[in-house]
């Protein structure tokens, strides 16, 4: 009974608890959305920057969270709290808005592209937060709403971009971006609390002994199909140079995201029943798909399928793999796996955008498409020999 008694008292708790993620979650990313489909333009034709400077940008932003998300995940562990890294993350990322509002240079954009992406901070914590007050029976649910709210946040913040765009331009779009983000810092400042947990005596930290080889394996492919998975930014200047006009290119990006935001919650779900390893698959398919379009692309329509495919790629590989982490990671040493997981695969993203860069630069636009090819497959073959 006392099982039972405590099961029926999580509910309510987890349900508050996701809706406020979700909402926090849904803010920030409108106020993120307002910029990023107009982001590759606003660097490589207001700013003058090339493709390998935008690597970069979208690289090394990606790369040095990638750190932050680990020591977040790890001192998250350590100290037992959560609350504050979440809502210093939400306010990181308001901030650095207003920066890329001041920019003149596409060099003053580094500090606050960092900023921007350290806000990610929040990322392990909040991961681990919903797991705890998640089952096994619902865990992939909690995450696939919150990435559905996630993307939903963003077709808002879309529309919002192709409605005001030309009335407003960019600087003033991104100054305003920043105020979502500072409601979701004071949503979860002010509705969540910390969480009550049992005084365990402090641990030396995560370390690869303590994890098993399962979860090795799954780590290194997954680190290994991110070193393909290039930025979006690439897609969306191939639209532009494939012919989209520059107006059409945020109705690619929203395209994309009402896909991968109405796929979220449907696959989070579908993973409960089916496992979490065969939605993975599944979303490496999709991902392959959306490169072998591109490469054979030969009308307007296929490039627009395959932007289709990308949000069918990102619904499902985003809650699942997360929720698969959480599973396969030890359960005192959550948070600080879900971070090490985002840290690697995340630091293997900054050489996928950059090295994509440079391969557009040197070979051609299709260059980093055949390249992301060759891992994805390796990728997936890989993921066979994981055990779910």
């Amino acid at each position: 009974m006392d099982g039972k008694n405590s099961t029926n008292q999580r509910k309510p708790e987890s349900r508050k608890v996701v809706r406020t993620f979700a909402t926090a979650s849904f803010l920030n990313d409108m106020g993120s959305d307002i910029i990023y489909p107009i982001w590759p333009l606003f660097v490589t034709q207001v700013l003058k920057a090339n493709m390998t400077a935008l690597g970069f940008l979208d690289g090394v932003g990606n790369a040095l969270v990638s750190i932050s998300k680990a020591a977040s995940g790890y001192f998250s562990d350590r100290l037992k709290k959560r609350k504050a890294f979440i809502w210093v993350g939400y306010l990181f990322g308001s901030l650095s808005r207003i920066g890329y509002a001041l920019s003149s240079v596409w060099t003053h954009l580094i500090p606050f592209r960092i900023l921007d992406r350290s806000g990610k901070i929040r990322a392990a914590p909040r991961d681990a937060y919903i797991a705890d007050v998640s089952t096994r029976k619902n865990r992939g649910k909690n995450f696939g709403f919150l990435r559905a709210l996630d993307h939903l946040g963003a077709v808002c913040g879309i529309i919002i971009c192709i409605v005001f765009f030309r009335l407003l331009g960019y600087r003033i779009l991104f100054a305003l971006a920043s105020i979502p983000s500072l409601i979701s810092a004071l949503l979860i400042f002010l509705l969540i609390k910390e969480r009550k947990t049992r005084k365990l005596k402090l641990y030396k930290g995560l370390s690869l002994k303590d994890l098993d080889e399962n979860f090795k394996l799954f780590l290194f492919l997954s680190a290994l199909f991110s070193l393909g998975a290039f930025s979006y930014s690439f897609l969306l200047i191939y639209a532009k140079e494939f012919g989209f006009k520059t107006t059409f290119v945020p109705l690619l990006y929203l395209i994309f995201t009402v896909v991968a935001s109405l796929m979220s919650f449907p696959l989070g779900r579908l993973s409960d029943k089916w496992g979490r390893k065969h939605l993975i698959f599944i979303s490496f398919i999709l991902w392959g798909s959306v490169l072998i379009c591109l490469i054979l692309g030969q009308s307007y329509a296929t490039v627009i399928i395959s932007f289709v495919l990308y949000g069918a790629h990102r619904g499902a590989l985003e809650p699942v793999q997360k929720t698969f982490v959480s599973e396969l990671a030890p359960q005192k040493f959550r948070a600080s796996s879900l971070g090490a997981y985002q840290m690697i695969t995340g630091l293997f993203t900054f050489p996928a955008s950059f090295v994509a860069g440079i391969l557009w630069e040197s070979i051609g636009m299709l260059g980093p498409f055949y390249f992301s090819l060759a891992l994805t497959t390796v990728a997936s073959l890989l993921l066979v020999f994981v055990k779910s």
